[in-house]
């Protein structure tokens, strides 16, 4: 008979999640001291301290295991504009306001040990396509959309296009703020939020 030992089903569960976790915190270390570039896969599971063969029952490449660091990232920072945009109680200028610099604070605090140590000049990357993690953050930001043109008798139009276009701002301004030094947040968000605001008064009107 077969020696196999086989682990409770919660065990397994509890494994997966522990493997998974291991290989993002050490994909984290790695980008950090290596940059994207040039860490590989092997690299990773080197610091993980798992098989090769484990690492390849969760991602299949370096680029996979960057899009679950955005997704986790994503999926962290999901519920804190969620919060942002219940305690603005429908005022959207607050919500942006407050959503920005939370944005930059996240994202200086997420990468603050990757960022600092990556090779000068660098280019930063970016997932392309969509996540249920980041679709999250995405409707959050259209809802608060909505909530506003509501609340103004559909003085704007398009929440998708807003949302799109805020996010697009947050991200291009927020990347530029990771290069400097020192990473000031409140310069970052207070600049982001003129461009977003400001840039609001000259959308078309929803039509009647």
């Amino acid at each position: 008979m077969s020696q196999v030992a086989y682990l409770p089903v919660g065990k397994r569960e509890q494994t997966k999640v522990q493997n998974r976790q291991a290989i993002l915190d050490a994909a984290r270390a790695v980008f950090g001291e290596l940059g994207y570039e040039t860490a590989t896969v092997r690299d990773i599971i080197r610091r993980t301290g798992l098989a090769a063969g484990t690492f390849y029952n969760y991602y299949r490449s370096k680029e996979e295991v960057f899009a679950a660091l955005a997704d986790d990232g994503a999926r962290r920072f999901a519920p804190i504009l969620k919060a942002i945009r219940a305690q603005s109680s429908g005022d959207f200028e607050v919500f942006v306001r407050r959503a920005l610099q939370a944005y930059f604070d996240f994202i200086a605090d997420e990468h603050q040990s990757w960022t600092a140590r990556r090779p000068p000049n660098e280019p930063h990357v970016h997932i392309q396509g969509e996540t249920p993690e980041t679709t999250a953050v995405f409707n959050e930001v259209r809802d608060a959309m909505e909530q506003a043109i509501a609340g103004r008798g559909g003085h704007l139009s398009d929440p998708v296009f807003m949302a799109a276009s805020c996010i697009a701002v947050a991200r291009e301004v927020g990347d530029r703020m990771l290069e400097r030094r020192p990473i000031d947040t409140k310069a970052a968000a207070e600049f982001a939020t003129a461009m977003i605001l400001n840039g609001l008064k000259g959308l078309p009107k929803a039509p009647a």
